[in-house]
């Protein structure tokens, strides 16, 4: 099983922060930080003192460590134009060494999206939207040295595109879909994705959202098609400690009101963060991103390196 932590700095964390805590999590032996794409907090609260730009703290957490994996849970589509995303995500890439994922998603907190002026499209569109991101982000990438890349589609279009920089990793980063919808987010995880994440629901609704994904993969062709079968992720929320009135002063922040939809979180002691994931890995998940709400909060951190993470098989 294989350990990330995601968090969202969006609730309040500058940069010297996310570096405190991503350098942290190299130290503890965790398989990489994610971080969210958002721009502003989705409480009552402020999130001070503002939000950061996913990929720019990306590329400065580049230079910064030298071993976890960094990524996105996940970039909305709504953001960002597919061509420079292509750019962006490769260059981050090679400033990591090849240590980059992009997680991708088609955009829900309209909020945010009212506040700085983006446009915020119907669902329908978002996600049509999102499809031709993947065509053309992945379609850059894979395109060889010396040649072009043109794109025509409903809401994008792309000519004779020198489809440079490369990213290090080829064809190109992994991608990441995650999302709870029962249509679309399957056949797009199929047909684009090397990871689909099903973020902070139950071992029971994961598990029929892996199923789902499963089916897509057959009906798409992607099973038998000798391409590598996709990695399925669970998200879970995180809220442990030594004694349960630790624990529970970690969970405090949960209950407070939020545009979130319901999650499944682990509040307790590490002994039950260790029998979540074990059900997680029984259904088929291979990595685990853990939710850590406070980024100032490093002792959490160093409890699940110290009582969790080894007594988990295999990489972490």
């Amino acid at each position: 099983m294989r350990v990330a932590v995601f968090t969202e700095p969006h609730r309040g964390a500058d940069y010297d922060t996310q570096l405190r805590f991503a350098r942290l999590v190299e130290a503890g032996g965790f398989d990489g930080f994610f971080r969210a794409d958002h721009y502003q907090a989705m409480g009552d609260e402020p999130g001070l003192p503002g939000p950061t730009d996913a990929w720019l703290t990306l590329a400065a957490l580049a230079r910064e460590t030298s071993r976890i994996r960094l990524g996105t849970l996940v970039t909305s589509a709504t953001f960002r134009l597919p061509g420079p995303l292509a750019v962006m995500v490769a260059q981050v890439d090679q400033m990591s060494g090849g240590r980059v994922e992009l997680g991708i998603g088609a955009g829900w907190y309209e909020r945010e999206h009212t506040s700085y002026g983006i446009p915020f499209p119907a669902v329908g569109e978002r996600f049509d939207r999102l499809a031709e991101q993947l065509e053309i982000v992945t379609g850059l990438w894979r395109t060889p040295v010396g040649e072009t890349y043109s794109y025509t589609g409903d809401h994008y279009r792309l000519v004779d595109a020198p489809a440079l920089p490369k990213p290090t990793q080829r064809p190109g980063p992994p991608v990441i879909i995650g999302g709870r919808g029962p249509k679309r987010t399957p056949e797009l995880a199929a047909r684009y994705a090397d990871e689909y994440n099903m973020p902070f629901k139950s071992v029971e609704e994961t598990a029929a959202a892996f199923e789902r994904v499963r089916e897509a993969s057959d009906r798409t062709g992607r099973t038998g098609s000798g391409r590598a079968p996709l990695v399925l992720s669970a998200g879970v929320v995180v809220a442990i400690g030594r004694t349960d009135a630790e624990a529970r002063h970690r969970a405090a922040p949960l209950h407070v009101k939020s545009a979130l939809p319901p999650e499944d979180p682990v509040v307790g002691s590490p002994a039950q963060l260790v029998d979540r994931l074990g059900e997680f890995a029984a259904i088929g998940a291979t990595r685990v991103h853990l939710r850590l709400i406070d980024l100032d909060d490093l002792d959490h951190l160093e409890l699940i390196a110290a009582e969790v993470l080894p007594q988990l098989d295999g990489t972490r």
